[in-house]
């Protein structure tokens, strides 16, 4: 599993590093009093918007890898598989499909209105 994480680490990374260099380039590439970014500004708001897309993308795939990063340290801890909240194992199949989970569906679910 610890092969699986690191592999899915690396693509995570590499995705929030081409989404943020994405957004970067958005504005680099503008000069200033090019293009408004305000509510009148046609053009300025769809590039503000492809900016914003990018740079939130960027920051989900930066928030997967430090679950990642969570999940290697539960490996190293030996509390990998085992739901952070219950304590109770997390089902192999929720493991495959997202081997950094640390919770189990149901608490995972339970939590999903308080957040």
């Amino acid at each position: 599993m610890r092969r699986k994480l690191l592999a899915e680490r690396a693509k995570y990374l590499h995705s929030a590093e081409e989404y943020q260099a994405e957004a970067d380039s958005l504005t680099v590439t503008r000069e200033p009093g090019d293009v408004k970014f305000d509510e009148e500004g046609g053009e300025g708001t769809t590039v503000a918007v492809e900016r914003e897309r990018d740079l939130a993308l960027s920051s989900q795939a930066r928030h997967t890898v430090s679950q990642i990063d969570a999940a290697l340290e539960r490996i190293d801890a030996g509390t990998y598989g085992y739901c952070i909240t219950s304590g109770e194992p997390i089902p192999k199949t929720r493991l495959r499909a997202i081997p950094w989970a640390a919770e189990r569906v149901e608490v995972k679910a339970g939590d999903f209105g308080r957040r």
